[in-house]
């Protein structure tokens, strides 16, 4: 397939030949532990390093001998989709001792490996850390006791540390996710899922007791992700008397015709007191207080099991990668790093500053300073935080601002999961705000006849986990009607528009400003959250419901697979959806480990699919069974699916036989991902404080008025943060007749992915983390970080 142009060709500057690099998995497991292995395995020898895996964790290098074992290709193959680790992880307490790394630096010399790569928790790593910092000790005590010759303590001197960070609790500081953390919301949500519907069914309230011993983030992202009621959790524990406001909370709750209540306990939820908070003591409570039918669910390892997410997929597959590239570029001097996501991007960072940032978390929890425990769980948390209590909780009327403007949310486009969340969101934070809020159902074709209703707190209950569009969406723009539109905003006096939507919406914003000039029904404060499942929205690197859309590709694609397990070596063309945006292609090829996806941004001819073919018939003569290849729905039009299926069928023939599928519209369905419904409900929740400071920035003479470029936004999240960016200014970013951004962050995956199915390729490491320092969250920072 055609490459792309490189600002750096990796092979050339940086060469693993005569290294060796060891991957181990310690403490407890996590879903993505194995695509993390993989990637490694795979990208150390591509660049020509020999890789060993370390079975069983520590334990594994203080025994040595069929525990440590070199890794192949073929190894790895079939591993991605696999939750847990299959390398083994235990904790071990030899490992602590100075005998047990005497032990372990023997049989790492023995092999030659002189690099770690680490996946575990902050106790793996500070172990990992320390064994750094006395491995030329334990080298010459080894050459002393006559176990290894004296030239090695040269020839090994250093040893080089990289650390990645498995754990479902999203405990380490540093890092906005942890590898399985996403996965292990994923279990609690079904689980929440499912439950919701036998509540309702009896008029039930539910505890659910989750994971999370020292920190809450798994309670709090799912109470956040399901507008559960109320939520215990270690970093904030409750005022003294939260057990009134709670019952008093869940009986409003009830008496404005809600048939459920929903409790999420983290099972090391304690009061101020440093008591523990069990999920026995709050079904109790609830019992005593008020009569209601209380159930407790324990879900216990349920967290822990089944196939990793493609966000975890993703996360691991590009760490891994990082992780390798930081080992070939450290030197005796560079201190021992974590690879780390902030936002969106890889960065590192040193290890010992982010252990004991997340040590500080728990000193500070100990000394019931839990504000600031809050604040040292990072960016990230400290926003959930601030958003549950904003959209759990409502202020009585008495003490809710009054400001006298009516704001509309309407949604535009195709429908997308995590739509109803970002309403919910809108809505709620702006009746906080003061706001009078309208519904405008099926987008601007409502808008101009007149269907606007106003929308009050209780109506979006219980919203976030709805796929669709339940106020209704079309894809009609606004400028044939724009004289109607208007008459509407001048009848319900609309001072501002809040859009949640894809590409059309893009294009309605566009349309809206012109016709500025002609009605000033349109000087108003007017911003956009994206939302489509195709994410080709310019000035955002992700779009609401692409995540739902990945998540059920990269199912489907295991399945498919898995279909042709025990029977000859078969290939699968996949169709996905995206417009002539390759995002879903190629990032859900990256997530289910396809052999190739072809895309429109990246050209390919005939010569192209030779190659590929070619290149699948090697794999399949050696073990490999199954192959898989994803194609965009509009990347070529004359290289059609069928096309693609027919020459990879004539091609194969007495090597592979083929078979096809067109996902369609299942990509569009379904109910949100924990992650689309969080980012959902946050990034709309920060598109309605703007949209609020607008107002009072624009009102005048006792009207609003707003005619700027800054007062039409979109909504975006950029690398690290979100930012709002006119709509005028994005319009030279834009290809308007493909719809699609004129740059794609993730164009720079296509290599990984075809790094990890063996193909030699170029790739670009300008972008790839250089080493920081951990930042102290700051009380006044208020950028949201968009990762969970």
């Amino acid at each position: 397939m055609a490459q792309p142009d490189t600002k750096k060709v990796f092979f050339e500057n940086l060469s693993g030949t005569g290294k060796a690099i060891a991957v181990l998995t310690s403490g407890g497991d996590a879903q993505g532990m194995n695509a993390a292995v993989r990637a490694v395995v795979r990208m150390g020898l591509y660049v020509g390093a020999k890789v060993y895996f370390i079975h069983e964790g520590y334990q594994g290098m203080v025994d040595g001998g069929e525990n440590i074992e070199e890794a192949s290709w073929e190894s790895v193959s079939s591993m991605l989709q696999v939750g847990g680790t299959v390398i083994g992880s235990a904790r071990c307490k030899e490992f602590r001792s100075h005998e047990g790394r005497l032990k372990a630096a023997h049989n790492l010399v023995l092999q030659g490996i002189t690099n770690l790569c680490v996946i575990g928790g902050d106790g793996s790593l500070t172990g990992a850390n320390l064994f750094r910092e006395e491995w030329s000790g334990l080298l010459t005590e080894l050459v002393d006791q006559g176990l290894i010759e004296a030239d090695a303590v040269q020839k090994y001197s250093a040893l080089h540390i990289v650390g990645m960070v498995g754990s479902i609790d999203n405990d380490f500081c540093g890092t906005d996710m942890t590898i399985g953390t996403d996965s292990a919301l994923h279990r609690i949500i079904e689980v929440v899922d499912a439950i919701m519907t036998t509540a309702q069914s009896h008029q039930r309230t539910f505890v659910l007791e989750v994971m999370g011993r020292h920190c809450g983030y798994l309670a709090l992202v799912s109470a956040l992700a399901c507008g559960a009621d109320w939520v215990l959790i270690p970093e904030m524990p409750p005022e003294d008397g939260w057990e009134d406001k709670m019952c008093q909370k869940l009986s409003a709750t009830r008496s404005r015709g809600t048939r459920l209540n929903i409790i999420i306990v983290a099972e090391g939820a304690i009061d101020r007191h440093g008591t523990p908070i069990t999920s026995g003591i709050v079904k109790d409570l609830v019992v005593k207080c008020l009569g209601f039918d209380t159930r407790v669910t324990i879900l216990g390892h349920v967290q822990r099991g089944g196939t990793p997410s493609a966000f975890d997929r993703i996360l691991a597959s590009r760490m891994g990668v990082e992780a390798v590239l930081a080992l070939l570029e450290t030197t005796a001097n560079t201190p021992a790093c974590v690879v780390s996501l902030c936002g969106n991007q890889s960065v590192r960072l040193p290890l010992m500053e982010c252990v004991q940032m997340t040590q500080e978390v728990q000193r500070a929890m100990d000394g019931k300073r839990f504000e600031e425990a809050v604040k040292l769980r990072g960016r990230s948390f400290e926003n959930n935080l601030r958003t549950y209590k904003l959209l759990a909780h409502r202020k009585p009327e008495s003490e809710l601002p009054v400001s006298n403007f009516n704001v509309a949310v309407l949604n535009v486009g195709a429908p997308a999961a995590g739509m109803n969340a970002a309403v919910r969101s809108a809505v709620r934070v702006g009746i906080s705000e003061g706001h009078k809020m309208f519904a405008v159902s099926d987008g601007f074709e409502g808008f101009y006849k007149g269907q606007i209703r106003e929308i009050k707190w209780a109506d979006v209950g219980g919203w976030t986990g709805q796929g669709g569009s339940l106020l209704g969406t079309k894809r009609t723009l606004p400028a044939k009607h724009v004289e109607k539109i208007a008459e509407q905003m001048r009848m319900n006096n609309i001072n501002a528009l809040l859009i949640v939507g894809g590409f059309e919406a893009f294009l309605s914003l566009l349309e809206l400003i012109t016709a500025r000039g002609k009605y000033d029904e349109f000087c108003v404060p007017m911003v956009m959250v994206p939302a489509t499942v195709s994410n080709n929205v310019p000035g955002s690197d992700l779009s609401i419901g692409a995540d739902t859309a990945l998540n059920a590709i990269t199912t489907t694609c295991d399945r498919i697979k898995q279909s042709a397990s025990g029977t000859k070596r078969r290939v699968f063309i996949i169709e996905t959806m995206g417009g002539y945006c390759g995002y879903l292609a190629s990032v859900g090829g990256l997530a289910a480990g396809a052999d190739a996806a072809y895309i429109y941004e990246e050209p390919f001819d005939i010569k192209d699919l030779q190659a590929n073919v070619e290149h699948l018939t090697e794999k399949m003569k050696t073990s490999i069974q199954r192959g898989l290849v994803l194609r965009n729905e509009n990347c070529n039009e004359n290289y059609t699916t069928d096309f693609i299926y027919q020459l990879y069928s004539e091609e194969g023939k007495g090597v592979f036989d083929s078979r096809k599928n067109v996902l369609g519209h299942m990509q569009q369905g379904g109910a949100p991902s924990p992650f689309d419904r969080n980012f959902g409900t946050k990034i709309s929740a920060k598109a309605m404080q703007w949209v609020t400071k607008k107002l009072t920035e624009t009102f005048r003479h006792g009207r609003v008025f707003a005619n700027t470029e800054d007062s039409c936004c979109l909504l975006g999240m950029r690398r690290r943060a979100l930012v709002f960016q006119p709509v005028v200014q994005l319009k030279d970013e834009t290809d308007f007749v493909h719809r699609i951004p004129k740059e794609q962050w993730w164009l720079k995956l296509r290599p990984l992915m075809k790094i990890l199915a063996k193909y030699k390729t170029s790739y670009d490491v300008s972008d790839s983390g250089q080493l920081e320092h951990v930042i102290r969250n700051r009380p006044k920072e208020s950028d949201a970080s968009v990762a969970m």
